[in-house]
């Protein structure tokens, strides 16, 4: 196996083999974090047959150091706080309410974009495939999981081209399953794992929602 993928749709080219045993079974539901999850959730979606949505998350960003996250924000109001960064840099609740406020208008934003008039996916009793294109550290994947299990899923997979060993292990204790192709022992950028890490855009994110869509209901017809 190469150790870099080419770009997304590789890579989830590469995890839809290791995800072939949920195929073509109805209660099974992909869900991509944008914006980069969603290519690779989509080419999972399309091998097992299986409809595709988004579940939104935002970083918590430490005023000045934004790349350092300091808790997370997910569909439903759901905030996962990182306390050892909020310690150690003494940072106020007051702070952290502003970005948090900053964040949710943001992801209400993208919801009304990717979504617009369509409810939330139902995932109570599904078997939920959680897809990111990587996992450096798992704190705004903890937030989208967090929200996600308030539904009560039958089962939450996560699956992710590339993570930490640590990484994995630590939601292994919180998830049903975890389905990683490279465990490198430490995980500074993602994007040093593929040869294009291109940013993906909101509309690409469109596109291949209504692509997904169109091709459950050909099945379906």
């Amino acid at each position: 196996m190469n150790s870099r993928f080419c770009d997304r749709v590789e890579a989830g080219q590469r995890l839809a083999e290791q995800l072939c045993h949920y195929a073509n079974q109805p209660n099974v539901l992909v869900l991509g974090l944008p914006r980069g999850g969603v290519p690779v959730a989509y080419q999972i979606a399309k091998a097992i047959r299986a409809p595709l949505d988004v579940w939104l998350v935002r970083k918590l960003g430490v005023p000045g150091q934004e790349e350092l996250a300091m808790g997370a924000i997910a569909m439903g109001g759901m905030m996962i706080l990182n306390n050892e960064i909020i310690n150690s840099l003494q940072i106020s609740r007051r702070i952290i309410q502003q970005v948090a406020t900053a964040e949710k208008q943001e992801l209400e934003r993208r919801d009304r974009l990717y979504r617009g008039e369509r409810p939330l996916p139902i995932l109570h009793d599904k078997t939920v495939i959680l897809v990111d294109d990587g996992i450096a550290t798992s704190s705004t994947l903890r937030a989208a999981i967090a929200a996600i299990q308030q539904h009560h899923p039958q089962r939450l997979v996560v699956a992710a081209p590339v993570a930490p060993p640590s990484v994995v292990e630590s939601l292994q204790s919180i998830v049903d399953e975890v389905v990683c192709l490279l465990l490198p022992e430490s995980l500074h950028s993602i994007g040093m794992w593929y040869e294009d890490f291109s940013q993906t855009t909101d509309q690409e994110v469109q596109n291949l929602l209504q692509q997904s869509a169109d091709e459950m209901a050909a099945i379906g017809s």
